[in-house]
């Protein structure tokens, strides 16, 4: 990619990454470890790859996005907020009961969320329809999806991966968000899901794994996948939790926990030093 345009991306995720950090520390709840990790790849997609217009959320033939680790909202509204689905006001009002941002997405109420989801496991496989209704519409959009590392344990996960490679659904590209920690600690100890890479390539997938914090390799491996045809792509992403925030990289800690006034403090500065 143009180096200048990896700055702008750059710029764009770490105005995300603060969103977020607002977000949760407004509601005094929430899901920032896993948000963080997700921003580079969110900001991609929205700002330089996913056919979407703001002014028209549910507009026929935009591509789609289904954040099947629904707890990590955070993210996905900050980035369509940057984007322009709705004012970047509302961000603050993350979890309150009169508000259309939720703990996890609402299709019903959010602008440009395309699925509500949360339930672990369920997400991939509305995205595996979604990606077989536009083959049989004959559709030219795509479908994208992000899976955490802790819910790939989920049985529903690998239905949706034997179904999607079944159907050649070359219209999907999941990502699996491998941060390596989950509410419980490290995946490894909880769930061990290695050797993933295998994994989904033995349920007949075009694997790729990748830095999901460099730039260039989303760009190039999202390039590939649209380029694979007769077969979906997963892009395994090696990612740090809490990526951005000092006290929260790497620490299981912040899966679902908020921070106290003088964290927030401390967050927003180890921030405000990437711009």
């Amino acid at each position: 990619m143009d180096t200048a345009r990896v700055d702008q991306l750059k710029k764009i995720a770490n105005g995300v990454r603060k969103d977020i950090v607002t977000q949760v520390y407004s509601a005094s709840s929430g899901h920032p470890g896993g948000s963080l990790s997700i921003a580079d790849v969110l900001t991609y997609l929205y700002f330089e790859k996913m056919n979407v217009k703001a002014d028209d959320p549910k507009w026929e033939d935009r591509d789609r996005f289904v954040l099947s680790k629904g707890h990590a909202s955070p993210a996905l509204y900050a980035v369509l907020a940057a984007k322009g689905f709705f004012p970047k006001e509302e961000l603050v009002k993350f979890r309150n009961i009169e508000s259309f941002l939720q703990g996890h997405p609402d299709m019903k109420h959010t602008p440009g969320v395309d699925m509500s989801s949360g339930s672990l496991g369920m997400g991939i496989s509305a995205a595996c329809g979604m990606a077989l209704g536009a083959k049989h519409q004959g559709k030219a959009y795509r479908v994208y999806s992000i899976l955490g590392d802790g819910e790939i344990a989920e049985g529903q996960v690998w239905e949706a991966a034997m179904f999607s490679a079944h159907y050649k659904l070359d219209n999907l590209c999941v990502f699996v968000d491998r941060n390596g920690l989950q509410i419980d600690g490290e995946t490894k100890k909880v769930m061990n899901s290695d050797p993933l890479d295998e994994k989904f390539a033995a349920f007949g997938w075009n694997v790729q794994v990748i830095n999901g914090h460099d730039f260039d390799q989303i760009d190039k491996a999202i390039a590939n996948a649209e380029a694979c045809k007769g077969k979906p792509s997963v892009i395994i992403m090696d990612t740090v939790k809490g990526k951005g925030v000092s006290f929260m990289e790497n620490n299981a800690g912040w899966h679902g926990a908020a921070p106290n006034a003088e964290q927030y403090a401390q967050a927003m500065a180890d921030l405000a030093a990437n711009d």
